[in-house]
């Protein structure tokens, strides 16, 4: 349903082509330069041994690990220097999760992720079984995870806000400035910005390590990029990202489709 651009967040502010080229091709040098030197980093990383750190909790931390904290770090720092460079000032992008006294926003990011979760997730989980079951005959009763408390730290601080970070709360808003969100999905302006930044994140993850099935993180994706136009920010979908990715590598554990690590 077409609306006239927003009501709350980014506003467009130059549609013209040269502003969509203009944009298109600084965030497509900065998705190369990021990404290629994270292939780099995931190719040598599994060669580096070293005694690492002892963290809290009894968390171990490799020399391996502690060169692959590059990726996050690219994720979040790189869009920050290209709003240097641009002259604009990064905090109007609400790149960053909410400070942690924020509680309203907080609140906010976990009942719309618990909304999301339910609409979703419970259905894949049906799906996902039906489909091991009846293509693979695979039962469940495998073995969980090991080592939960890293798996999740994981995946909420390595993956998944510098991922949010980086493509909706970067990406998403810069193609904002140049697209208008001109259509309501469930109530919240959402245009083709929000669809060109789910492209970028999705080809983004085979830059780095090839798998076929890259092209299907482009849906989940596009559930992301509505959370970030719906709150104005990116927590909801850096906990909805994390869900989703903790809960595959559990359900895969739990088949016996990857052995537990």
């Amino acid at each position: 349903m077409p609306v006239a651009s927003i009501e709350r967040g980014d506003r467009a502010t130059d549609t013209s082509p040269e502003a969509r080229r203009r944009a298109f091709r600084e965030l497509t040098i900065l998705w190369l330069v990021c990404l290629l030197t994270m292939r780099v980093v995931v190719a040598i990383q599994p060669q580096l041994q070293g005694p690492g750190l002892t963290l809290p909790f009894g968390l171990h931390v490799g020399l391996g690990d502690l060169v692959l904290a590059v990726v996050p770090l690219l994720f979040i720092y790189a869009p920050v220097a290209l709003c240097r460079w641009r002259g604009v000032d990064s905090w109007s992008y609400r790149l960053a999760i909410p400070a942690f006294r924020d509680w309203p926003a907080w609140r906010e990011a976990f009942v719309l992720t618990a909304k999301v979760s339910l609409v979703l997730l419970v259905p894949w989980l049906l799906g996902y079984h039906l489909y091991e079951a009846h293509f693979f005959h695979r039962t469940p009763g495998h073995h969980w995870p090991p080592d939960y408390l890293t798996l999740v730290l994981y995946q909420v601080f390595f993956v998944a806000i510098p991922e949010e970070f980086f493509y909706r709360g970067y990406f998403q808003t810069r193609l904002n400035e140049v697209f208008d969100r001109r259509f309501l999905v469930f109530g919240t302006p959402m245009g083709w910005g929000a669809v060109f930044a789910t492209l970028y994140f999705s080809f983004g993850h085979s830059v780095v390590q090839f798998q076929w099935w890259h092209f299907a993180t482009f849906f989940p994706g596009l559930v992301f990029a509505w959370m970030r136009e719906r709150t104005g920010g990116v927590a909801a979908g850096a906990l909805f990202h994390a869900t989703c990715n903790v809960l595959v590598v559990s359900m895969d554990t739990f088949y016996g489709v990857i052995p537990p690590r």
